[in-house]
Parts: structure tokens; sequence; C-alpha cells
């Protein structure tokens, strides 16, 4: 354990967990590399973050370039690098969506989401499906139900939010069509026992849910509430922070669901590759109906970070085709992994957005193997993050400008944590 870790807990309040106590000093690509000098294969991204890896030349160049001009604007005055963006955005983002405002993290973004669709439909009821991740502010936790440990302690939250079904069918041991046949079964008994269709505001969703498990949303699911959506007027707001900028083999979740577009679209996490940014898109019409002064933000649309996400638009642009092969042979080697290990109880996700989930006999969530199984990868030259209200998931995000062979290492030190683990 390096001094460092003794000064971090001497002064660094402990709410933030860590996964580990190595010291950093480098990254570059899909490697860190540690103050001794041992080099760590990255599948953590900094959780879903660092999807063109560590130090792209590129981004480096663009912040670099910014920095040495001005790297703060508070809405004072006007800049090229958070214009050149929104037009990029615009490009990239599902139809219909053709304007953007900038915020700073992931939470904010949802906060502002709401906001939005609350002011411009007049209603104020919430609708989050059970699992969701959307944040920890105030405002975000009262959406997040991913696990009970984020919401502990902070009642009372928000009024007027509702929990339903999210489909989740290794879970309920049914196959993807049933289980979405039965979560729309249950939004519908919402509107008949909880809340009046005609008062919500919003649908608020992760069309691949993250910390609650790495759930794709079953393509019937999600026609469904757009179609419930159209129906009673309500705003389908989409968080794709986690989901976005190429993270599922395509710019954004809501590619592998054609027909199903976003009222309102919430993005953050790699939008800047590590820089802190956020952002929420929707029509010009709908943002033409929220009054100037109405919302706002100091650092949100930095100028550096805006710069940064430019040029990480291009570098995901050239590995997009990339992590499509790199996808293709994840899910076929983790598929392998399934057949050889019983710990193994699931492979799902989408692109390369993977959760493994370790169980033990009859499906039962098993955090005890994830522990062993990290701990064991950690030593071995590989870090990841756990996901699930049990923590008993590998979340599999390696960067999308990894080698196939570094890839193929990291699923080689998986598979070996996990062979120890059963033969202990």
């Amino acid at each position: 354990m390096s001094e460092l870790v003794d000064r971090h807990r001497s002064v660094v309040a402990p709410v933030i967990g860590f996964d580990n106590d190595v010291e950093m000093v480098s990254g570059q690509g899909a490697w860190l590399t540690g103050v001794d000098g041992r080099r760590y294969l990255d599948f953590a991204t900094g959780i879903a973050v660092t999807n063109a890896g560590h130090s792209h030349p590129k981004i480096v160049a663009a912040a670099r370039d910014q920095l040495d001009r001005f790297w703060h604007g508070g809405g004072t005055f006007r800049y090229e690098s958070v214009v050149a963006l929104a037009e990029r955005l615009v490009d990239l983002a599902p139809p219909p969506i053709d304007m953007f405002f900038f915020m700073n993290s992931g939470s904010e973004a949802v906060e502002a989401a709401v906001k939005l669709a609350r002011h411009t439909t007049g209603r104020q009821a919430v609708v989050v499906f059970r699992g969701g991740f959307h944040g920890r502010t105030m405002g975000a936790v009262s959406y997040t139900t991913s696990t009970v440990k984020y919401r502990r302690g902070y009642s009372p939250l928000l009024p007027s939010v509702y929990v339903t079904a999210f489909p989740h069918p290794f879970r309920w041991g049914m196959d993807p069509e049933a289980a979405a046949e039965r979560a729309l079964m249950e939004l519908r008994r919402l509107f008949r026992h909880e809340v009046p269709a005609e008062e919500v505001a919003c649908f608020l969703i992760e069309p691949v849910q993250g910390e609650g498990g790495y759930y794709p949303a079953p393509p019937l699911f999600l026609e469904g509430i757009r179609e419930i959506a159209d129906n009673a007027g309500i705003a389908l707001v989409v968080d794709e922070v986690q989901t976005g900028f190429g993270r599922t083999a395509s710019w954004w979740a809501l590619d592998h669901y054609p027909g199903v577009v976003p009222d309102i679209l919430v993005l953050g996490k790699a939008i800047a590759n590590g820089f802190p940014l956020s952002a929420v898109g929707s029509t010009k019409d709908r943002f033409g109906k929220w009054p100037t002064g109405s919302h706002g933000t100091t650092f949100g649309g930095n100028p550096v970070a805006c710069a940064a996400a430019v040029a990480t638009t291009e570098v995901i642009t050239e590995f997009l085709p990339h992590s499509r092969q790199l996808s293709e042979h994840a899910f076929r080697r983790l598929t392998e992994l399934k057949q050889r290990h019983p710990t193994i109880g699931d492979v799902r996700g989408l692109g390369l957005m993977i959760g493994v989930e370790l169980v033990e006999e009859g499906r039962k969530p098993n955090p005890r193997a994830l522990e062993a199984v990290r701990a064991d990868c950690a030593e071995s030259g590989l870090l990841f993050h756990p996901c699930g209200p049990e923590q008993n998931i590998i979340r599999f995000v390696p960067p999308l400008v990894i080698t196939l062979d570094e890839l193929e290492q990291g699923i080689e030190i998986i598979d070996k944590a996990i062979a120890a683990y059963e033969s202990a």
C-alpha cells in the first residue's frame, strides 16, 4: 500500500468508495500504470467513461488547444467549442432531437430533463423503472432504484415519483418477451391504481439498465412504452448517460430499437472521455417552451470539456466498426465461459456493455464469487467494476479502442479467476 493511500484516508471523506488501493500514475489506451510500474488492463473505464481509452492524442490536443485560449465561460459570452459540440451532437442524435444544452454530470442532466418535461407538459408525476440508476442528487436519487443503499437515510425524497417494473428476464426466469409483457402489465396496473396517466409528465428510463444489472430492455417493452407515451401525452425521457457514445457498439442504445424515438435525451459519462460534461437534448419546439433563465449552470458546457468532447466524437466514429467486431468476440467467448463455469448464470448486454452475472445454485446471486474474482483479476492485472443490487455482476466495459489481443487477454484473466474460485 502506497503512502498516498494513508494521506487520502486522512483528508478525503470516505463516502466515496474505491475498488482497491492501487495508486495510478498514468494511462494510455486500454492500460493504466501504477506507481510501482505495474500495468493494468482497464475494463472499468472510470465507470463506462473513457470509451476512447486513456490519453488519446487527438483528445489531448483538442483540450490543450482550448486551454491555451481560455477555460471558463460561465454564460457571460459565447464561444466556438460549445457550438461545435452542439452541432456535432445534432448530426449524431436520434431523431427528432435537434437542440442541446450542457451541464456537468449525469445527475444534473437528469434533473434538468425532468424539469424540462414537467414545465413543458404542465404535469408533475414522474414514472421510473425498478432497477434504474439516474444519479445521487436529491432529485436524481428519487428516481434511482438500482439498490436501496443510494436511498437509505435520505427520506423524504421527491413526491409524485412512481416506480414500476423493468423486465429482468434472467432474474424472473422468463424469456424476454414474457418479461416485457409482465412489465407492461404492471405499468398499466400503476395507471389503474396509483396515478392517472394524464397526470404523468414523463417516463424516465435507461434502454439498458446500468447499475441495476446490465439488463437491455426487450424491444417489445420499449416499443410498448413509446406507444403508451404517445397515447397519453407523456414525454419519453431516455437516459443514455452510460449507454451513449459507442458503448453499445452504436452511437446510442436506441439505435438497437428502430422506431423508438425519445422526446428528451440525457447524455453524460463518455461524452468528453473523462472531462466533466453532460447534455440534455430535445426539439427546438420543446426547448422553446422553456423560458430563458428558468434553468441554468455555472460550469456546464465548459470550453475545455466541449473541445475534448468534439474530439471524442471523432475518435468514437473511427472506432465504432472495430467495437462491433470486439463485441462479437466478447459475447462468443463469454458465452463459452458460461458453458464451462457453473458460477456464470447469465451473459447479457449490447455492444461492449456486457453483464456477466455470478450465481450460486438456483440462480441465487453470488457476491462472494464476485469479490473473489475481482481480487484475483486485480492481482493478475485486470480492473473492473461490479454492478447489480447484490453486487454479483461483472461490469464488462473495456474501452472501444482496445485491441482484439488485449480484449482476449482480459477474458482469459476472468476465465482463470472464475476457475480458481470454483476449485477453491
